[in-house]
């Protein structure tokens, strides 16, 4: 049932103060008394924790859901269970729709638009989407902002470094004080919806050959930074269309769309989308994909992307120097010898498809029962040589292979992931690709990172 209630301002946050703070106070109680030896059901809590999130309607849960991809970053039960955190706040009302509209394009709204839907089609963390048609004919999805956003992202941000600070007393194997840093910028730039529609057109340039792939264009005169008006795009749920068990040509369609959506950005423009749950595309009739929300968009160095080309090189070749220079490029800094030795078991799973040159499907080459030992192995690895610390750039880079790895698994698919990653990296060369990231930047005018203004 949709709700017209708006806890804004002062009062707001005092009552999501109140609930993100008893979450994360729980953490700490249970943290702390397993440290002394007092032992809880950290099972239960962590279902408790996960509803206490899921019911909030702000970014919380997505730093919740991000860290729980690292592996380490929290105790398993947090992290099994906030990996599948989703939104499930019921939409805002009408009457707060017409409010949140006249705020964004004046008290004569109504006149950009034949028609507009009073349901919500979809409700997220930050915002709301609603079906709508121009005067000029053209459906639309609006994503409208939430208000107060801003202030509850401050107070979700500082409750979400209030946890991380807590954990790190108690593990030191993986530190993440850049982890945090990565989020709070991601997230606050999610807020402009601006720059969000930059996004768009900068997606929509980077796979306007790719057909099998749709980016919805943005509309500018009826958008503003807490409004996002774009082009409505049909398509169906992937889970409804796995429901009707698609035959292995149509799961593969949808698995190579996935694979050309996500990567031809990364390894062709050094960008990439960092938030690639299920709910951010929907399948096309002809199994191509829609891809939706464009806020979580990392911009990555050109040498980082090199890095990421080397380490692939050194494992596929045995070659440990080269993997040892591959983490520095990708941000790690102070890694002895046997820190990246460790480093490539981990590595080593995670490239394993890229590596195997047949067709196979995901569940072959990264099983993740095989993913869980791996990883076990690496985190007590990395705790017996001091630990490391991550880089900001490993944040979204890990939280896409790990949707992306899921999604593959879901599909079932049966492709061969090499030929398909050494297609998109024949002929890579830094410099060109630096130019090419320069040019697509410029041309959709994305603005620089928050950190750099």
């Amino acid at each position: 049932m949709a709700r017209d209630i708006d806890n804004t301002g002062f009062m707001g946050e005092l009552k999501r103060m109140a609930r993100t703070s008893g979450a994360v106070g729980g953490i700490a109680a249970r943290l702390a008394g397993n440290r002394i030896g007092i032992k809880t059901d950290k099972v239960i809590h962590a279902e408790g924790l996960k509803s206490a999130l899921g019911n909030l309607k702000g970014p919380l849960m997505k730093g919740a859901q991000l860290l729980s991809t690292i592996p380490g970053a929290l105790p398993d039960e947090y992290a099994e269970e906030l990996a599948h955190l989703q939104s499930n706040a019921p939409a805002m009302g009408w009457s707060f729709v017409r409010r949140r509209m006249t705020a964004e394009l004046g008290s004569g709204w109504e006149k950009h638009f034949r028609s507009f839907s009073h349901e919500a089609v979809a409700a997220a963390s930050l915002g709301q989407v609603h079906r709508a048609r121009l005067v000029d004919g053209r459906e639309v999805a609006c994503k409208l902002q939430y208000p107060d956003m801003q202030g509850a992202v401050e107070s979700d941000l500082r409750q979400f470094r209030a946890a991380l600070g807590l954990y790190k007393h108690f593990e030191t194997a993986i530190r993440q004080d850049d982890v945090y840093t990565e989020l709070a910028e991601r997230l606050r730039e999610e807020l402009d919806y601006r720059r969000e529609a930059t996004h768009l057109r900068l997606y929509g340039d980077i796979l306007s050959n790719t057909p099998d792939v749709t980016i919805p264009a943005p509309i500018e005169e009826v958008s503003t930074g807490r409004l996002l008006t774009m082009d409505w795009v049909s398509g169906r749920g992937m889970k409804s269309v796995l429901a009707e068990n698609p035959s292995q040509e149509e799961r593969n369609a949808m698995a190579r769309a996935l694979f050309r959506a996500w990567y031809t950005p990364v390894y062709q423009y050094g960008v990439i989308h960092g938030d690639p749950h299920m709910g951010n595309f929907t399948v096309r009739p002809d199994f191509g994909l829609n891809v939706l929300d464009f806020g979580a968009i990392r911009v990555f160095t050109p040498r980082f992307v090199q890095g990421v080309i080397d380490l692939f090189t050194a494992l596929r070749e045995n070659n440990e120097e080269l993997a040892f220079h591959a983490y520095s490029s990708w941000g790690f800094t102070d890694v002895s010898r046997e820190t990246a030795q460790i480093l490539n078991e981990w590595a080593r799973f995670f490239y394993r498809p890229l590596m195997t040159d047949r067709e196979c499907t995901m569940q072959e080459s990264n099983d993740p029962a095989e993913a869980r030992e791996v990883l076990d192995r690496v985190y007590t690895g990395l705790k017996r040589t001091g630990g490391i610390k991550l880089p900001r750039e490993f944040v979204l880079m890990d939280r896409s292979a790990i949707g992306l790895g899921s999604a593959f698994l879901r599909l079932g698919a049966r492709l061969n992931w090499h030929r398909m990653f050494e297609e998109l990296i024949d002929g890579f060369d830094v410099d060109v690709l630096a130019q090419r990231q320069k040019d697509a930047l410029t041309r959709a005018k994305v603005p620089p990172p928050l950190s750099t203004l």
